[in-house]
């Protein structure tokens, strides 16, 4: 009986083994509902601008990118200025109210059609600093197989934050076009800028 249960044994852990070999899970990709979405009066992002949260508790990385997104991942087809459309904060029932002037109350522009939370909104990590190089002392990771390291953020404006800009890991095929992405017609929600 006790070689049975060694050679059992044995197998278990060339299994455990075998699955483990090549197939590092380093959390790129994996979705993320950005830190902001959480704050009832944050009416979503604009598809013209980059953000990283680099402190999110979501991702295994702590980075969380919105990379050229409108709207809320929690609220995909927006809200309308008079509170239809029911966004609510992420885990809660309580509505979302941005404070912006009348006529446009608390609309919430609806998710591009071609442009949604998959392919813009995700867990990344920085891949390079702006000049493509990774021997200046700073902690960068490796993109998967999926992913391509691509530079994103140019400036941040704060000295202190240098060490945000350059390259992320970003899903290859999804990057913005800007003029052509975003511009798809919609029935959903759609908030006069």
């Amino acid at each position: 009986m006790k070689p049975i249960l060694s050679m059992l044994a044995v197998t278990m852990v060339s299994v455990l083994s075998l699955q483990g070999a090549g197939c590092r899970n380093t959390g790129v990709g994996d979705p993320c509902t950005p830190e902001q979405e959480y704050d009832a009066t944050f009416e979503g992002f604009s598809e013209k601008e980059v953000s990283v949260e680099t402190r999110s508790f979501q991702c295994q990385t702590r980075t969380c990118l919105v990379n050229h997104f409108r709207g809320r991942v929690s609220c995909p087809e927006g809200q309308a200025s008079d509170g239809s459309g029911g966004c609510v904060v992420p885990g809660s029932e309580i509505p979302v109210a941005p404070r912006r002037p009348a006529p446009l109350g608390s609309c919430v522009a609806a998710q591009c059609t071609d442009r949604q939370t998959d392919d813009a909104v995700y867990c990344s990590c920085r891949c390079a600093n702006l000049a493509g190089k990774t021997d200046d002392g700073s902690v960068y990771c490796e993109c998967p197989e999926a992913f391509e390291c691509t530079e994103l953020v140019a400036s941040i404006g704060a000295a202190r934050s240098e060490g945000l800009t350059g390259r992320y890991c970003v899903k290859r095929g999804t990057e913005f076009r800007a003029g052509s992405n975003c511009n798809a017609p919609s029935d959903a929600t759609t908030c006069v800028q």
